[in-house]
């Protein structure tokens, strides 16, 4: 993987993270676009590390409404983390329900097999895609119809954004932004309330998919190979890539606020679609 390859790929990451059309499908369509296999251990630990440079984007871009949101006072702080928690032990136990169905029955027959094993696979990606664009276009047509019954972000509407969340987890394509948003306006919720809970759901979720992507590549390297080119050599290409998604994804950020507040949520759901068709071909052609 050269600096080029990580360049193209962090400005396409940072680009799409905070959009609700999926930047792991195109950081992956990119990768293969260039030659490069996105279910190895280096690439799937990139990816994590770029998303860890949208988060940083998303504390920087989100911390004035945060501090009103979350941190005003004690009683806001402890319900924001109640809801919070609550929606991310849900993701928890949603996503890990998947990955133990999709490995032990999916990839039954796969030795040592991994989720990590179907990102790669641009039939799935495209299903995903389509309907999490389906999804937004409903979900935005919904909720630009239904504006004046808005409704308050409590421990219900928190958990089924969770349990949404957690479908994302094991699927490339099935925006996690895309799907969570759009439950919570087809929920009723008021649209900068519920991007601001997106992310910061985002923002606990990642830290300990970095821990887990860390481990698996360290446990793809021989421990010689480890004390030959050091642990920083070895990270080093996904950290030059986050700081790259940390800057794509502030722009990101202010362009993703400016659409919702226009109403215009459901044209992200026609771009998925469209993307869709688009990496299907990719699919039919071999890649």
């Amino acid at each position: 993987m050269t600096l080029t390859n990580i360049l193209v790929l962090a400005i396409v990451q940072g680009a799409a993270e905070l959009l609700p059309v999926s930047s792991s499908a195109h950081v992956i369509v990119c990768a293969k676009l260039m030659g490069l296999d996105p279910t190895r251990p280096e690439m799937t630990l990139l990816l994590v590390m770029l998303h860890t440079g949208t988060m940083f984007a998303v504390i920087f871009y989100f911390w004035k409404a945060w501090k009103v949101s979350f941190f005003s006072s004690k009683e806001v702080f402890v319900e924001a983390l109640k809801r919070i928690s609550i929606a991310t032990i849900l993701t928890g136990v949603v996503g890990i329900a998947l990955k133990t169905l999709i490995e032990k029955v999916m990839l039954r027959n796969v030795p040592h097999a991994e989720i990590e094993l179907l990102f790669g696979n641009l039939r799935m990606i495209s299903i995903a895609l389509a309907v999490v664009g389906l999804l937004i276009i409903f979900a935005g047509i919904k909720s630009g119809r239904d504006r004046q019954d808005e409704t308050r972000l409590g421990i219900r509407e928190s958990c089924w954004i969770g349990i949404m969340q957690g479908f994302c987890l094991p699927f490339r394509g099935f925006s996690r932004s895309g799907a969570t948003i759009s439950a919570g306006l087809l929920l009723g919720v008021a649209r900068a309330r519920v991007e601001e809970f997106s992310f910061a759901l985002a923002v606990v979720l990642t830290p300990p998919i970095i821990v887990r992507e860390i481990l698996r590549l360290f446990k793809a390297q021989s421990a010689q190979a480890l004390q030959e080119s050091g642990v920083l050599a070895l990270l080093s290409p996904s950290l030059f890539g986050m700081v790259l998604s940390f800057v794509s994804g502030i722009l990101a950020l202010r362009w993703l606020s400016s659409w919702l507040e226009r109403g215009r949520w459901h044209l992200f759901g026609i771009y998925c679609l469209c993307a869709s068709l688009v990496v299907y071909l990719l699919h039919r052609s071999g890649y």
